[in-house]
């Protein structure tokens, strides 16, 4: 199944990275909103070690885009949506990023000491 879902998206785009799934392991707050699905949202941490790009836009699998986006490189690191259900957070299915290893250890290191979230 993996290799012929990646076959499939190597036909479709131009580069296609395979990174580590990172969980949050945060079974506590994922039960309360019943999303245990949403614990691998850590990998998206995996997007800070794209050291090969200045500045990127990441969209989850599920957005529609119905427009020209090209604005949103015009952004600053970090930009991200509002979340409709929690206007005072935001939601990490489309956010502007500058990839940075130094970034990216500091985040898994600001994960790993257990700073929960509502959300997981």
């Amino acid at each position: 199944m993996i290799c012929y879902c990646r076959r499939t998206l190597e036909t479709s785009f131009d580069e296609v990275i395979v990174v580590d799934e990172l969980n949050s392991n945060d079974s506590e707050h994922l039960k309360l909103l019943s999303r245990p699905e949403l614990g691998v949202t850590f990998t998206k941490l995996n997007c800070w070690l794209l050291e090969q790009y200045t500045k990127c836009v990441f969209l989850d699998a599920d957005i529609v885009v119905l427009q020209d986006i090209d604005d949103l490189f015009e952004r600053e690191e970090f930009s991200a949506a509002p979340d409709a259900g929690w206007p005072d957070c935001f939601n990490s299915g489309v956010f502007v990023f500058r990839p940075s290893r130094n970034t990216f250890n500091q985040l898994v290191q600001f994960a790993s000491q257990q700073h929960s979230s509502f959300d997981g």
